[in-house]
């Protein structure tokens, strides 16, 4: 007999679960359930389920219940208990089960050992003991019994014992120096007690300690937003206590560990302390691979029966992993590395290099070493041009460190090499479908190349998706199924997945159907027809209905690494509410993947066959409609986000007639405008990249430029390079000069962010030049406006006024008012770098009233700012703070997160001017709040600031 109580009410006897019969019988015997072993009176009983006015015949009923729930309990209990499961004695009846039978009580002793554990001073085991008692909860207790009844203080207290214990695990993981160890409970706990003030610090120090500062300050604010909307409070002394340590250290708060590494270099602007997490969940149908596990052990010199090593190697170790694609090389490679990750204290690095791309989306090792140096803490201003810079950084950053790297699916040798670690007490593990032969020649790796699985791993790995039950009763067709999926772990996968979508369905009848199916993958052949991937995929893909399948053909043309539902159905050229029923199809199949709500994803594989079968099945202007009308989704979303967070600041540029059958997604806010454009990311830059090279360059060259102000705002100075020029090479092989001009103008702007202002100033004027020819004043007058603010850096004020001077009788020209106001503001601000702080005003001010005249909130913000500014640096504090306020208040209004930051940062300067510190570092504190949750490199400046290294305007 085995019972359940923590989630849904269930038992089974004989390994068959029973149907408990009506709600009131059901909530009668989960109120034994929690009372285990003590006596429920009948009073009790009744009053549990019919409150303060039961029914007169309420005691009839109980009765009848019991003698219910005593026939389906049966006379017999489980092993070690004498007589029956439900007793009647003094008081009443009692549920009288041990803990191996009853989910309760199983979970009170694995509490009881752990809380032992930690008071013996054994951190370790105290967290490993929690967790296996709280993977026993699966929902609330007494799940699907009336809410009403679930209110009573006998569950209610049960309930309370889950959070209890998530706390003491969390304080077992911090004591020993591993937070990361109870992330995923709290996070769980978290979301189901969201007002629980004391969870809540426990996961936002876990967050912060595992080097996601960002995500812990917006646990911090949703928490404090959600205390004042429904309790009217403020957060309590221990949420603020974290909250006051996060801002402090302006870093993720560090465990206390066993072994601290030596101290790294500081690079000009890195974030210390940070300690990245980035490995993916480990799979939870992981089975067998023990023949390769051990190699690792051995690789490691890690004594048999251990899971892990002991200590950090001696030198630098590589492993590299090869095999064919879907052998199960990425799902080995996490497994391993969440079995050694808590050897590697500073943390873990992860990159899917996306190797064989069949659309040509590869990661660069350059992308995954910016990527690398971001989690590391540095800035966007702070990593260097050019890929040997970056790496010798990268190299510098894990010097005397113990970190893991885990680089997937990998090109080649030449691809992973750049993101090698240089110093010894680092592992790094290697996938990739190729032979890595130079690695393992030239940098010393260790091959471990992965075979297909035994058939005794293939069956376990079949009963763990399909039931140990199903599998016993078919014998023989789970032996052909296996013959007949080559033993491969992917294929394997998706067989099961058809097979559980299909209890009824005999195991034989579905071994006949893949017998029956035809078609192999060529790079997979084997000599055995059975071991074929594509005769799998090719019968999954049939089982869809022609719709479904058009779809996953077309899917494969969509550039980057993952689409939602409004892109998916830009493709197909379908309306929204007729796609989302055919993703769910292909998600069933898992031929897709639902990565995160809302966001799906191929494996590579099925990648690879949807693009053969788009080949096969639609004619080339089929998929060229579809990649027309997937590209001018983007480039009409894009611009429509771009809008919403800068109007005012954009180009009008007409964009290219829309194919039929396309929409951009319907943005209404500017929140929803950013969260787009920062999620979208990696696919608008792939989708760049696309577009010039598969014949449409219009779209390369404008999505390029609508991209140019969002990507400059974030500091990605080198993403702002690549696609500027793609758009450049687009723009000429059309030729359209103006899609020139304007990706020179970009690319000078970039390359004068990275400080090389001999390349920005030689496509500055070329683009100058280009919008000349074509009389574009706008573009004219923008140019010079990045000609002046290059100048302004380089101290030739002067220089910068007269170019500022041009720039606003080309507006004038134009009648530009928001350009010419944004020239005024601007040249405001140069006279205060002039020290000529009269003039400024006066520029500043005209810059005012146009803005205002033209409506342009963000831009009378700029201003206002402007005005603060001068006044600051004329002692005139209070007229600087009564302009600040302005500004503050419509950046605040109008969400722009950045320009607040920026404006919250000159109001401590200047309360710091009035000698009020405590009002300066209150500002200051908001300032960093913000910019930290962005990643922003402008939160250095601003810690210097708050621990008093510097102070002022900047």
């Amino acid at each position: 007999m085995r019972l359940t109580v923590l989630g849904p009410v269930r038992v089974w006897r004989d390994g068959i679960e029973l149907t408990l019969g009506p709600p009131k019988q059901r909530a009668l015997l989960a109120l034994l359930l929690v009372r285990a072993g003590q006596p429920v009176s009948l009073s009790e009983m009744v009053d549990v389920l019919w409150g303060p006015a039961p029914p007169k015949s309420a005691a009839n009923v109980v009765h009848r219940h019991v003698g219910s729930i005593r026939r389906l309990l049966g006379e017999g209990g489980p092993a070690g208990v004498a007589g029956g499961i439900l007793v009647r004695g003094a008081g009443g009846y009692r549920v009288d089960v041990d803990a191996g039978a009853l989910d309760l009580l199983r979970f009170r002793q694995l509490a009881g050992q752990a809380r032992r554990a930690a008071a013996a001073g054994s951190p370790g085991r105290s967290v490993e003991l929690f967790l296996q008692a709280l993977e026993l909860w699966q929902g609330p207790v007494a799940a699907g019994v009336p809410e009403g009844i679930r209110a009573h203080p006998a569950f209610v207290a049960v309930d309370q014992e889950y959070p209890a214990a998530v706390k003491e695990a969390a304080e077992a993981a911090w004591e020993r120096g591993d937070p990361e160890q109870a992330v995923p409970v709290l996070r769980q706990a978290a979301d189901r007690y969201p007002l629980d003030e004391a969870l809540q610090a426990r996961l936002m120090r876990a967050l912060a300690a595992t080097g996601r500062q960002a995500e812990a300050l917006e646990a911090h604010r949703t928490l404090r937003s959600r205390l004042k909307e429904e309790l009217g409070i403020d957060p309590g002394r221990e949420v603020r206590a974290v909250h006051e340590q996060m801002l402090r250290q302006g870093s993720p708060i560090l465990p206390v560990s066993p072994a601290t590494p030596p101290p790294v270099p500081r690079t000009p602007g890195l974030r210390s302390g940070v300690r990245p997490a980035q490995l993916p969940s480990d799979l939870p149908f992981f089975t067998g691979r023990r023949a390769e596990l051990t190699r690792t052990r051995e690789l490691l010199a890690v004594p048999a029966g251990e899971p892990g090593m002991h200590e950090s190697p001696p030198a630098l170790v590589i492993s590299a992993i090869g095999g064919m694609a879907g052998i199960g090389k990425t799902t080995l490679a996490v497994h391993w590395a969440h079995q050694v990750a808590h050897h590697f204290p500073d943390g873990q690095l992860y990159a899917n290099l996306r190797g064989f791309d069949p659309a040509g989306s590869v990661t660069s090792s350059g992308e995954a070493l910016r990527a690398f140096l971001h989690a590391l803490g540095v800035p966007p201003t702070g990593i260097p041009a050019g890929v040997d810079a970056q790496a010798a950084l990268y190299r510098s950053l894990l010097s005397g460190r113990r970190m893991l790297v885990l680089l997937d699916n990998v090109r080649d040798s030449a691809h992973a090499r750049p993101l090698l670690p240089g110093t010894p007490g680092c592992l790094v593990i290697v996938t990739s479908r190729s032979r890595l032969d130079g690695l393992i020649v030239a940098d010393g790796a260790r091959p471990l190349p992965l075979g297909l699985m035994s058939k005794a791993d293939a069956r376990e790995a079949l009963a763990r998706r399909l039931g140990a039950d199903r599998m016993a009763a078919e014998p023989s067709a789970v032996d052909t199924i296996i013959e007949l999926c080559g033993r491969l772990p992917l294929a394997l996968a998706v067989v099961a997945a058809r097979a559980a979508t299909r209890p009824g369905f005999p195991l034989a009848a579905i071994a006949t159907e893949l017998r029956d199916s035809a078609g192999s993958l060529d790079a997979f052949a084997g000599s055995d027809p059975g071991a074929d991937v594509r005769t799998v995929f090719s019968w999954s893909y049939q089982a869809l209905d022609p719709p479904a399948a058009r779809l996953f053909r077309l899917l494969a043309l969509h550039p980057g690494p993952d689409l939602s539902l409004p892109a998916a159905a830009s493709l197909a050229g379908l309306p929204a509410v007729e796609t989302r029923p055919l993703l769910a199809a292909l998600t069933r199949l898992h031929l897709l993947t639902e990565e995160a709500p809302g966001r799906f994803t191929f494996h590579d594989l099925l990648r690879t066959y949807a693009t053969e079968r788009a080949r096969a099945d639609d004619p080339d202007d089929i998929r060229r409609a579809a990649r027309h009308r997937v590209l001018d989704h983007y480039l009409r979303t894009t611009r429509a986000a771009v809008q919403l967070l800068l109007p005012h600041r954009t180009e009008h540029v007409p964009p290219p007639p829309s194919p039929p059958h396309t929409a951009p997604e319907h943005l209404t806010t500017q929140e929803h405008a950013a969260s787009w454009l920062t999620t979208r990311l990696p696919v608008l830059l792939c989708a760049v990249e696309q577009a010039a090279a598969t014949g449409f360059p219009t779209y390369a060259w404008q999505l390029a430029l609508a991209l140019d102000l969002f990507l400059d705002r974030r500091g990605l100075r080198q993403e702002q390079l690549t696609i500027q020029r793609t758009a450049l090479d687009a723009a000429e092989r059309l030729p359209d000069r103006l899609g020139q001009a304007h990706a020179h103008r970009a690319l000078g702007f970039a390359h004068h962010r990275l400080h090389q202002d001999d390349d920005a100033q030689a496509h500055l004027l070329r683009a100058l030049e280009i919008f000349t020819a074509l009389d574009r004043r706008d573009g004219q007058a923008r140019t010079h406006r990045s000609l002046a603010f290059m100048a302004n850096s380089q101290a030739r004020h002067h220089q910068a006024l007269d170019h500022y001077g041009q720039a606003l009788d080309l507006y004038e020209s134009t009648g530009n008012d928001s350009g010419r106001a944004n020239v005024l503001n601007e040249t405001g601000w140069t006279h205060i770098l002039l020290g000529q702080f009269g003039e400024a005003l006066i520029q500043c001010r005209q810059a005012l009233a146009v803005h205002q005249r033209a409506g342009d909130p963000n831009g009378e913000a700029a201003a206002w700012d402007s005005l603060g500014y001068a006044h600051h640096h004329l002692a005139q504090y209070e007229d600087a703070l009564a302009c600040y306020h302005n500004a503050l208040a419509i950046y605040q209004d109008i969400k722009d997160r950045y320009l607040e930051a920026d404006t919250l940062d000159h109001i401590g300067d200047t309360h710091h001017a009035l000698g009020d510190r405590r009002a300066a570092d209150a500002r200051w504190r908001q300032a960093l709040d913000i910019l930290a949750a962005m990643g922003h490199p402008d939160a250095v400046p601003l810690l210097d600031k708050i621990h008093g290294t510097t102070t002022g305007p900047r």
